[in-house]
């Protein structure tokens, strides 16, 4: 998901054609983050993306869901084979963001 993209810890990385491109502007775009800020210029860069996802994530959560239509929802597992269906646009109204899985493995999502 975006979150393991943004963070550098995407599994299919090297299994289809263009990402290795996106994984090599994204190094470029955090390194520029961590040279253009003083206070995360002895941080390394993984940890420097980690940083940033976890200031914006909700900041981009809302923008992927304000570009919704009424038409979309989207659902999330919620255990024992249920599901909720979700459907407010702009990231309003659940503050449980869908993101919230960033740090359980990809392979068991």
């Amino acid at each position: 998901d975006i979150g393991d993209i943004i963070r550098g810890k995407d599994l299919y990385l090297d299994h289809e054609p263009g990402k290795q491109h996106l994984e090599e502007r994204l190094e470029r775009i955090f390194a520029n983050i961590q040279d253009n800020n003083t206070e995360l210029k002895n941080i390394p860069l993984p940890k420097v993306r980690e940083y940033w996802w976890a200031l914006n994530r909700d900041q981009v959560w809302k923008a992927i869901t304000c570009g919704a239509t009424m038409n979309d929802i989207s659902f999330k597992n919620i255990g024992n084979g249920n599901t909720i269906l979700w459907n407010e646009k702009c990231g309003h109204g659940d503050y449980n963001l869908l993101t919230n899985l960033d740090y359980v493995p990809q392979y068991l999502r």
